[in-house]
């Protein structure tokens, strides 16, 4: 399954994973909120609250598109945050790995602080 994340305007497409998760997510699509940023991150709440999964990891490759248990967020990084460690991406504590973006996560950059976002399915290719 693929989805889209509309946020503020700029589009990020990905595919899910075969996760818990993934599976938590996409039932709960469409899915409306409000960005937060930190650092070379994009996150934002959503009402999905799933456990930590076993291989919940904290420092990601950009492209992979989390769920922070924590704080019942989606987070997607795509580069240093304020607690990373060299040029890692290291989100706040460990996330559950649900998604896989396709195409460059770095336009997020233009992402502000309370941009409008919205998730969705895309329709079977």
């Amino acid at each position: 399954m693929r989805i889209r994340f509309d946020i503020g305007g700029v589009e990020l497409d990905a595919e899910l994973l075969d996760t818990p998760t993934a599976k938590a997510i996409a039932a709960a699509l469409p899915i409306q909120s409000a960005a937060m940023t930190w650092g070379e991150e994009v996150y934002f709440d959503i009402a999905v609250k799933v456990a930590r999964e076993q291989d919940a990891k904290a420092v990601v490759s950009p492209g992979e598109i989390a769920y922070w248990p924590d704080g019942h967020a989606i987070a997607i990084g795509f580069g240093r945050t304020p607690i990373s460690k060299g040029g890692e991406c290291r989100l706040a504590s460990p996330c559950n790995i649900w998604a896989k973006a396709i195409g460059d996560v770095k336009t997020l950059r233009a992402v502000r602080a309370g941009a409008r976002i919205e998730v969705k399915a895309l329709p079977k290719q």
